[in-house]
């Protein structure tokens, strides 16, 4: 299952029911937007978890910014803490708030739907994807020298198989020598 499919099926549609109800859209209008800022975040998260401490970082976030309450609680990630939270993620993928804008821009040209809008909503889907790809984080871990472990499965490997052969242990066995 893909980071956008999980979202959209979080809580049997209720993740997207409160984003819709949040910025006054329709159902449909929110589904098409979050088809195209989702994928601008999961190749952020790829891009990030290619670098040498990229995929360290982005673990631990992973394990440990309990972003899956998002997706089980629909209604968390429209709190003020949950925009804080998704800023900084997004600060962190993309580097600057200009990266941001360009994605808002990007989708409202495809979407239809107001740049302001998006802007706004980016940091809550931002909060969603995080806690996607956070349920795939509990089977990879790092070891005591800080280099990433076993094997990733599901949502995760997605961003960790870098060469795309559907298995992420020759890319962490890459990276670790990499870092050491």
């Amino acid at each position: 299952m893909s980071i956008l499919n999980e979202i959209l099926g979080a809580q049997g549609g209720k993740t997207v029911a409160t984003l819709a109800q949040q910025f006054g859209l329709s159902q449909d209008q929110t589904t098409a937007a979050l088809g195209q800022l989702v994928p601008s975040l999961n190749k952020a998260m790829q891009r990030n978890a290619q670098t040498d401490d990229g995929l360290s970082s982005l673990l631990r976030a992973l394990q440990g910014g309990g972003h899956q309450r998002y997706l089980e609680q629909p209604e968390a990630v429209t709190r003020p803490e949950a925009i804080q939270d998704g800023n900084a993620i997004l600060g962190h993928l993309f580097g600057s708030k200009d990266v941001s804008r360009e994605v808002a821009k990007r989708a409202s040209a495809s979407t239809g739907i107001g740049t302001d809008i998006l802007k706004k909503m980016l940091p809550m889907v931002a909060g969603l994807a995080m806690g996607s790809a956070s349920r795939g984080a509990g089977k990879i871990g790092l070891g005591n020298s800080g280099a990433p472990q076993a094997k990733a499965g599901g949502l995760l490997s997605s961003l960790l198989d870098q060469d795309g052969d559907g298995s992420v242990t020759d890319d962490l066995w890459n990276l670790a020598k990499k870092m050491f």
